[in-house]
């Protein structure tokens, strides 16, 4: 990607600044948060001084903070605490700011777009914030707006980020392996999507039209586009009522499990079977609506495997939960190029792969670490000598946002056993199975 290559002053300079905000933050916090916050550890001091980092640097590292707050399996419990402020809590753009992006967008005044808009926004996330309005004709929304500048930015920090992963590549055999640089590739090809209001709108109709297309999944909505207030920047919405699904209390809810297996089986089909799926489903994006319902929100970062990579997860899926044959996943990867041993046969392979991958799948969702993930794609990679596939990373790390979520809701769920998920995946197999096994599966 060209974009990326190019590192200049700006980002030179961007860097410096890095280190040394990141650094005062730490210093700063070390030296008087401990006094003013009772039982403080020096540990959560410096984790909540590098998160005012974060926040002082800007969207790209917000981001980054997202990631940490959603996978404390891979980053120590005290920063990923910290940054869970970054999921909700990130400052405003001002009313003026946001009202003036909506007027260039639209052409014409607030006032007259809209019978009611808020000035103070229900919610800022590091790439914009969400007021909410009242239609013409009644209907309650909300408008996702864009911050100002936001894209040159993202792209002087994203070029930062990519130079700093190839260095890390060539002084660890973990970071080549784990394909550090394709991880920020895919961060920047998320972004320049994100910052198209008109391709995340599209991407959210077409999920939230592809949810029902089965006749279930009635628990599990998106919020419907209103094409006409939508512009380069803005995206108009319909409003939803409800609360984040990690604030939502289990003993008060008997059906939080199955809350979670409503979520992400909708998830999986996305993935496996139509095409675009939710890639940032993070605290903040899963809602319980006041009805019931299992909301996902803010498509701004949307993935679309290619048919071939459907295959192989497929593939994976069929093979941890119905018959324990590895070997077409084997298949499909020396299809796609990634098994470069000519010698070994498929069976061998799935072997391989299914001694890796299988204890990862198979068991307690709410015990899989996203570490555990990562580790497995790097182990693979050793075996066959090449960097893990960037298309699992990016699977795993949602994998990674759901591991907080079943920890709480779902204890002793486990995903890779459970036919309800792929219901409409694999048909057939899944009926055979149920009948066979003489239990009936839930019809939403």
């Amino acid at each position: 990607m060209p974009e990326l290559e190019r590192f200049g002053l700006a980002q030179l300079w961007r860097a410096l600044v890095v280190a040394a905000v990141i650094t005062a933050c730490v210093l700063f916090a070390l030296g008087t948060k401990p006094f003013t916050r009772r039982g403080m550890s020096w540990a959560d001091a410096a984790s909540e001084g590098i998160v005012d980092a974060f926040e002082a640097l800007g969207p790209t590292f917000v981001k980054l903070g997202q990631l940490m707050a959603s996978s404390p399996g891979v980053f120590p419990a005290p920063l990923a605490n910290a940054c869970l402020r970054c999921l909700d809590d990130v400052p405003p753009v001002s009313a003026r700011s946001a009202r003036s992006v909506i007027e260039s967008d639209l052409g014409r005044p607030v006032e007259a777009l809209f019978t009611e808009f808020d000035d103070t926004p229900l919610a800022a996330a590091s790439v914009a914030q969400v007021h909410a309005c009242v239609l013409p004709d009644g209907r309650q929304a909300v408008i996702k707006v864009q911050r100002p500048g936001i894209y040159h930015r993202m792209l002087v920090d994203l070029r930062t980020a990519y130079w700093g992963a190839r260095l890390l590549e060539r002084l660890s055999e973990f970071f080549r392996i784990a394909n550090a640089t394709a991880i920020v590739r895919d961060l920047h090809r998320a972004t320049m999507t994100e910052l198209n209001s008109a391709v995340e709108a599209d991407r959210q109709t077409r999920f939230r039209t592809a949810l029902w297309s089965f006749g279930d999944n009635h628990g599990v909505t998106a919020p419907e586009v209103y094409w006409e207030y939508c512009g380069p920047h803005v995206i108009c919405m319909e409003r939803m009522h409800g609360t984040p699904l990690d604030r939502i209390d289990p003993g008060e809810r008997p059906d939080s499990q199955m809350l979670i297996r409503r979520g992400v089986k909708a998830w999986i089909e996305a993935i496996t079977v139509h095409g675009p799926f939710h890639g940032d489903v993070h605290a903040g994006n899963l809602w319980v609506l006041d009805d019931g319902r299992i909301a996902m929100l803010d498509f701004g970062i949307v993935g679309e495997l290619p048919e071939s990579w459907r295959g192989v997860l497929k593939d994976m899926f069929y093979a941890t939960l119905l018959d324990g044959d590895f070997s077409r996943v084997a298949r499909g990867l020396r299809g796609l190029g990634f098994t470069t041993d000519l010698e070994a046969s498929d069976e061998e392979i799935g072997q391989q792969v299914g001694a890796v991958l299988a204890p990862v799948f198979a068991n307690d969702l709410g015990e899989l670490k996203l570490s555990s993930l990562i580790m497995a794609l790097v182990q693979i990679g050793k075996l066959w000598g090449v960097a893990s596939p960037e298309e699992l990373v990016l699977f795993g790390k949602q994998l990674g946002y759901f591991e907080r979520y079943a920890t709480r809701l779902a204890p002793g769920w486990v995903m890779g056993r459970d036919l309800y998920l792929f219901r409409n995946v694999f048909p057939e197999a899944v009926q055979a199975r149920t009948a066979a096994l003489g239990i009936t599966l839930p019809e939403d």
